[in-house]
């Protein structure tokens, strides 16, 4: 059977590079010898004479519960040195049953390759896949997909580099991939099958009533799961014997729906959740709403509405009776800088506690459970927010104030559960908008876990995860008729999109976030729309259309009287006419944006007015009349105290002095410059 030791988390949405402890891994040596005969066996490309035009295809095929991940990791294990670059995982199906999208997975497995650069915020599945395939090529990877639905969801990720591996789990045949024998798993043979429940239930038991113990082999089928149940509940109850389990699990009626090859498992879980205290069973049912499937304490507390101490102690006992597995980072549980251990409800049981949940628990209970927990998402991504600040010291009196649970020591700490904790944040995030629409609590949700993002992770690592973030909360605000959110939605994904170098698509973006805002008749909206539309024709170079969509937002900010809007507006104005040669529009607005500058108060910003002024005058042909605003410009900046600005004013000053043929007044300013850095430096 199959259970392995434990790696690192996985960081994004849909991949899972970590692992889980399953158990000991038992018997299935048969099965490991043929999946390695495989490897090395004649492909039909090769019988027909044609090079292997991409890589070899196991299968591990199976029930859940049956060991199929257990035995592709110790196979993973055993075949890891022969793969030098390393061993890629992920899972292709959700905890709740849903198939993960192909591109949520491509995504993942590139960050595990550090080629984010090639997978742009954005990007589709065809890009996607694509990157990865070239990011494989050349390389020696074992790639691990655990869960595949069907061979939809296999056949895009698959490398087109004939020295890689790709070990996939599903519980049946993928048909639709070429060259792929499956080795299906049934149950395990009595020996390895008592050896299992042995190393749960201690060996006394066992080895005293071993007919008893090939019984309770029998009830369960050989089945690696129903074996790790029951082996527990003996661990838990060292009063009973073997045989009573035996007897309790023939006295248990068959849940509905799970007659046949399902019965074990279902009874096996029967028996171990009766047997627990009422806070317990409750807690275990409950975790069936964890997203994405890990949970630590802090969730299991907010599910259950109980202390973090008292979730933990339920937790820890789950994991000796079988019924959770804990996650290991580094083989140790937790992670980097003292994080909370994880668990993962292993697949086999995910769909039988849902069931469970369903028939025990009100629908009000349920959905109250899920807002404690979301709203404990909420205070901690403000907190893990908050500690990328620390340095500030109004910043620590706020944390200072949270609970101590919810505090993180440093900025450090923050980043890492940012990370290890990234696919259920994420997961939270689209269970809250999908369930709730756009309420408080989702719209709270998605804006702290952006805001996270930001604060911990570089543009190019959060850029991806905000935009489906954005994406996510447009089609709720488009299905339901959301203007508003609409609107905000599209700016967010329009920035994305520029950033990512599509400014024609983010134009697409903002000419409809226009039409939104001006739905939702929302001045901030629209501005913001009208803006954005004038900077991606600016970025496209077509001068004349973005000063006209300038213009237009211009003319929105003098109706309400924004003064800091209507300078910065006349300034670029002034930039574009700039770069259209229009050296007297450009001055023209470079003169307004001065004297909004002046009233406002604002010397740094009058002084890069008055600086851009000065290049139109030379421009026009008043070389004396630049000189003396290219002076005025460093006075100003001067009076700023903002000695780079200064700086970078004289050094203007200095260029257009030097071409007046006032080598002097040039070299003074450079001398002042220098003379600036000098006590900088000092």
């Amino acid at each position: 059977m199959a259970v392995a030791t434990g790696v690192r988390p996985r960081r994004s949405g849909a991949a899972a590079p970590g692992r889980t402890p399953t158990g000991l891994f038992t018997g299935r040596d048969r099965e490991l010898k043929e999946l390695r005969a495989d490897i090395a066996r004649t492909g039909l490309d090769t019988l027909s004479g044609r090079k292997r035009p991409r890589c070899r295809i196991l299968l591990v095929a199976g029930r859940p519960g049956s060991g199929r991940t257990a035995l592709a990791e110790e196979l993973a294990g055993r075949l890891e040195r022969d793969y030098p670059d390393g061993v890629l995982r992920a899972r292709l199906t959700d905890a709740d049953g849903t198939p993960v999208p192909t591109d949520r997975t491509a995504r993942a497995l590139l960050a595990e390759l550090g080629a984010t650069s090639a997978a742009p915020a954005g990007a589709d599945e065809d890009e996607l896949t694509a990157a990865l395939r070239g990011a494989l090529t050349g390389r020696r990877v074992l790639m691990l997909l655990d869960d595949a639905p069907g061979a939809e969801h296999v056949e895009p990720l698959l490398p087109d580099e004939p020295e890689c591996l790709v070990v996939a789990v599903a519980r049946g045949p993928l048909t639709g991939v070429p060259d792929v024998r499956p080795c299906t798993l049934g149950g395990l043979e009595t020996a390895p099958a008592v050896d299992l429940l042995e190393r749960y239930a201690g060996p006394t038991r066992i080895t005293v009533d071993p007919t008893a113990a090939s019984a309770v082999v029998q009830e369960c089928a050989g089945q690696p799961a129903a074996l790790v149940l029951v082996g527990g509940w003996l661990a838990a109850h060292p009063k009973m014997s073997v045989a009573d389990a035996v007897r309790r699990l023939r006295e248990l009626p068959v849940p509905e729906g799970h007659e046949g090859t399902g019965r074990p498992l279902a009874r096996a879980l029967r028996l171990a959740y009766e047997a627990l205290p009422p806070l317990n069973a409750r807690i275990l049912r409950l975790l069936a709403l964890a997203p994405a499937g890990p949970a630590d304490a802090h969730t299991a507390s907010a599910l259950a509405g109980c202390s973090v101490s008292a979730a933990q102690a339920a937790l820890e006992d789950f994991v000796a009776r079988g019924l959770l597995r804990t996650v290991l980072v580094d083989g140790v549980p937790g992670a980097p800088g003292a994080l909370p251990p994880q668990y993962q409800v292993p697949g086999a049981l995910a769909a039988l506690l849902r069931g469970l949940l369903e028939t025990t628990d009100r629908p009000a209970e349920v959905e109250l459970a899920r807002a404690r927990m979301l709203e404990r998402v909420v205070r901690q991504l403000h907190s893990c927010r908050a500690a990328a600040g620390l340095a500030d010291p109004s910043v620590r009196r706020r944390v200072a104030e949270l609970p101590r649970p919810l505090r993180f020591p440093s900025a450090r700490v923050a980043e890492e559960w940012l990370r290890s904790r990234l696919p259920a944040l994420l997961a939270a995030a689209r269970l809250a908008v999908e369930d709730g629409g756009l309420d408080t609590l989702a719209r709270r949700l998605v804006s702290a876990l952006t805001r996270a993002l930001g604060a911990h992770l570089p543009p190019e690592e959060a850029g991806p995860e905000q935009y489906g973030l954005h994406r996510l909360v447009l089609d709720v605000a488009s299905r339901r008729s959301m203007p508003l959110e609409k609107a905000a939605a599209l700016l967010n994904l329009g920035d994305l999109d520029a950033r990512a170098g599509r400014t024609r698509q983010a134009l697409g973006r903002y000419r409809e976030a226009l039409q939104s805002a001006r739905e939702a008749g929302d001045p901030y909206a629209t501005s913001r729309s009208l803006e954005s539309i004038a900077s991606a024709y600016r970025e496209l170079e077509d001068w004349e259309r973005s000063a006209d969509w300038y213009r237009r937002g211009l003319e929105l900010r003098l109706t309400r009287g924004e003064l800091a809007d209507e300078a910065r507006l006349y300034g670029r104005l002034g930039a574009v006419h700039g770069c259209a040669g229009e050296w007297g529009e450009s001055l023209r607005n470079w003169r307004a944006a001065a004297a909004a500058f002046r009233r406002l108060r604002d010397t740094a910003g009058h002084a890069r007015a008055l600086s851009e002024a000065a290049v139109a005058q030379e421009h026009l042909g008043r070389p004396q009349e630049a000189a003396r605003t290219g002076a005025e410009a460093v006075e100003c900046a001067r009076r700023a105290g903002d000695g780079r600005l200064e700086a970078a004013v004289r050094l203007r000053l200095a260029d257009l002095l030097e071409r007046l043929g006032d080598p002097a007044g040039a070299e003074a300013q450079r001398r002042a410059v220098e003379a600036m850095d000098a006590a900088v430096r000092a």
